[in-house]
């Protein structure tokens, strides 16, 4: 068999590349199965989850804050965000200053549904994170910040 990746280095490099990309689809499959598996359950998707989770970590945030900080459009965010509303997941409040924004938070029913998804993913992190050192795991989070800032 001819090594190609001799006579063309971009080839070589492609094939890094494409090594890369398939690692961050199998890497990102295999953290959300068991929340997807779950989500499934109570028939819900991953959008559910990543709403939950954002609002958790932004407690008392607006509608259009929510929609900022996930890149989402009103469009996108209405059904599921109406549907654990109504499940009484979520807790929609008018904000105290101006009656016009809405304020949205999650209810005891909805952290421990957030939690029971995201604790699988941090565990996941932990485990891996301590299986491959500090230094590569400050290498990944170098890496994944350099992805998002070049999306930007």
């Amino acid at each position: 068999m001819i090594d190609l990746s001799k006579k063309n280095p971009q080839k070589s490099r492609n094939t890094e590349l494409n090594d890369a990309l398939e690692a961050i689809h199998f890497g990102y499959r295999a953290l959300i199965a068991k929340p997807d598996a779950r989500l499934a359950e109570i028939s819900y998707s991953r959008v559910h989850h990543r709403i939950l989770y954002f609002i958790a970590q932004h407690p008392e945030t607006s509608v259009n804050e929510l929609l900022d900080v996930m890149g989402i459009s009103k469009q996108y965010l209405n059904r599921p965000l109406r549907q654990l509303t109504e499940a009484g997941y979520v807790v929609v409040k008018a904000d105290t200053r101006d009656k016009r924004v809405k304020r949205i938070s999650l209810s005891n029913k909805g952290e421990k549904l957030e939690f029971e998804l995201s604790e699988e993913q941090r565990k996941r992190f932990e485990k891996v994170f301590k299986q491959a050192g500090p230094h590569a795991e400050a290498g990944w989070r170098e890496i994944m910040a350099l992805l998002i800032s070049s999306g930007k």
